[in-house]
């Protein structure tokens, strides 16, 4: 049985994601492309529908998973966000700051949600090995 708290997180993951995948694919078409008329950089969107269907299945190892592939997100929009080449200025840097936020939320939501999960899986496999020592 899911506590409140799991639930909001799983919320908070399932949404983060899917806001990241529209936020990618609406920078680099219509809000601040690197070249006009938009770019080949909305294709970066792509990898984040691999773990989707998983997500919105429930499944810990997707879950576990994208955890760590969404540091990916992290680290481009922290790049593009403190970039000093100009490229990224204006609105620009602030939609690779919305990137590093929605993966940090993605990333500690699916933490959290991840965690009592985790935790009844050691105290099973505690039990079982105790179980079968005796």
């Amino acid at each position: 049985m899911e506590s409140t708290q799991q639930k909001f997180t799983y919320r908070l993951s399932v949404a983060s994601l899917v806001a990241l995948i529209i936020l990618c694919v609406t920078w680099e078409i219509w809000l601040s492309p690197l070249r006009p008329g938009g770019s080949w950089m909305a294709l970066k969107a792509l990898p984040l529908l691999f773990p989707l269907r998983g997500i919105l299945k429930r499944d810990v190892y997707t879950l576990q998973w994208s955890s760590m592939f969404i540091l990916l997100y992290f680290t481009e929009g922290v790049v593009r966000a403190t970039s000093i080449s100009g490229i990224d200025v204006g609105l620009s840097a602030w939609l690779a700051l919305a990137e590093v936020t929605l993966s940090c939320l993605f990333f500690f939501s699916a933490i959290l949600f991840l965690r009592p999960l985790k935790q009844a899986a050691k105290k099973l496999a505690r039990e079982a090995i105790q179980k079968a020592a005796q």
